[in-house]
């Protein structure tokens, strides 16, 4: 069943630091939403507090109508999955029983149903026998989303699914946020990759100093002068060539350089219109 999430006013200080100030969004069923930014700028803590992971200074996140606060753990995992940045496991675990852990809230039966279609998604089903620790963190990150996937959840908590992935695997991560998207849940997924996210999210979130500068489209959202002062280094974008959706080229100092990025961005630019 579809759910709905809503950050309200959410801030957070700790020993007189903020790391998060004021923000507000809903995250709809059937959305992808990206949140981008530098580091250090609140990402990973506000997808902590969507998750109900933290005890907030201020505001609330409310899940289908109720504070999330207020879920008992297991029908919380049953509303929502999260899938950290990193899953330190030093035990002897196979790939198949750290996926199998994700069936843990549901008590119910065809588990192992779940658990292959889980591993099959993420090319992680011929490494199913293998030894967790032993896998690359490339491997390690699609078996931890598999575990995610396999929670079936209406809810999914990304951050940084991509980061240790090779191309192949990005974009097939991405296709599978999609992909839920469409089957009617809320995706947040936290991205380096601007392209990734001008791409495949239906909207994006750009943070700043614990603050929400902006959400919208990504077109409403990509725009030079803004991606440029967040950043703090000069950004190009151009229409994308194949795609509906903006072009994000980060513009190097080297003059030589630079001529080339507005030579292609120009003809991404050109193609895009065609």
């Amino acid at each position: 069943m579809p759910s709905s999430l809503i950050a309200e006013g959410v801030s957070l200080s700790i020993r007189s630091r903020w790391l998060l100030r004021e923000v507000s969004f809903s995250v709809e069923p059937g959305e992808v939403i990206a949140l981008v930014g530098p580091n250090g700028a609140g990402k990973s803590t506000m997808l902590r507090a969507l998750a109900g992971d933290l005890t907030l200074t201020n505001g609330r996140v409310v899940l289908d109508g109720r504070n999330i606060d207020q879920y008992p753990p297991r029908d919380l995992a049953l509303k929502r999955a999260v899938l950290p940045q990193q899953t330190v496991l030093q035990f002897a675990f196979s790939v198949r029983e750290v996926v199998e852990m994700g069936r843990g809230p549901r008590h119910i039966i065809d588990n192992d149903g779940v658990v292959d279609a889980s591993l099959r998604r993420t090319d992680s089903y011929d490494i199913a026998d293998r030894i967790y620790p032993s896998l690359s963190g490339g491997e390690q990150a699609r078996v931890t989303l598999s575990r995610v996937l396999a929670q079936q959840t209406p809810i999914l908590l990304l951050d940084e699914p991509t980061a240790s992935l090779d191309l192949h695997h990005q974009q097939m991560v991405m296709e599978v946020a999609r992909e839920l998207a469409m089957a009617g849940a809320s995706v947040v997924v936290i991205l380096h990759d601007l392209n990734l996210a001008a791409t495949y999210a239906d909207r994006i979130g750009i943070m700043r100093e614990g603050r929400l500068v902006t959400i919208g489209t990504p077109w409403e959202t990509c725009t030079e002068a803004l991606l440029t002062e967040v950043f703090e280094c000069e950004i190009a974008v151009a229409q994308h060539p194949i795609r509906d959706c903006p072009l994000v080229i980060p513009m190097a100092k080297s003059a030589d350089i630079r001529m080339d990025v507005e030579r292609i961005a120009g003809a991404a630019g050109r193609n895009g219109a065609r």
